[in-house]
């Protein structure tokens, strides 16, 4: 059988591919300069992809109606169900932004949700669990992978939504915090 790529041809016959004194070449070259192509955003997104695709390997599916695919459930004070859905690396702004995005069904608008005390989740009880997300599970990840990003947004949603589109019939609550001394500042959008 020849293989139209001789790299995979020498990993097949358990010899290392050969790379020059010194490393490959950043651009153009093979092996040790793959990841020196690639821009720093997409360097983070992959980064970020592996991170979140770490954490779901002990995903669960979600029982709520049109939640489909692995999520990650979360502990939040409220007791509130929420589902980390994704998290997204963002240099738009002009500076790192870390996105926790979660799936939280108790926000939806249309009030037979709730919390399994009776109350409707509302923004204000919401804000609280967003704020616990920020100090606990956004600040590890961003020390974790060694991440300095100047903001971090925590969403919630009452459905999946795909980043960057609208979708009026979705309930979403949306908050920023600055990271500072091991904690997260509040700041206003």
């Amino acid at each position: 059988m020849i293989r139209s790529n001789q790299h995979q041809t020498a990993r097949a016959n358990g010899e290392a591919p050969a790379t020059p004194p010194g490393g490959a070449q950043a651009i153009g070259g093979r092996g040790c300069g793959l990841v020196g192509w690639l821009s720093p955003v997409v360097n983070r997104i992959v980064l970020a992809t592996a991170a979140l695709l770490w954490l779901t390997v002990q995903a669960v599916r979600a029982d709520e109606p049109g939640l489909t695919g692995a999520f990650v459930p979360v502990t939040v004070p409220s007791g509130q169900q929420v589902l980390l859905s994704e998290v997204l690396l963002d240099e738009t702004p002009g500076a790192l932004w870390a996105r926790f995005r979660f799936v939280a069904p108790a926000i939806s608008r249309q009030g037979a949700l709730s919390d399994g005390a009776g109350a409707a989740m509302d923004f204000q009880r919401s804000a609280a669990d967003m704020e616990h997300l920020c100090d606990s599970l956004a600040l590890d990840y961003l020390h974790k992978h060694e991440l300095a990003a100047s903001m971090v947004v925590i969403s919630f949603s009452d459905r999946p939504v795909e980043f960057g589109t609208a979708d009026p019939e979705a309930t979403q609550f949306f908050e920023a915090y600055r990271p500072d001394d091991g904690g997260c500042i509040w700041e206003a959008f």
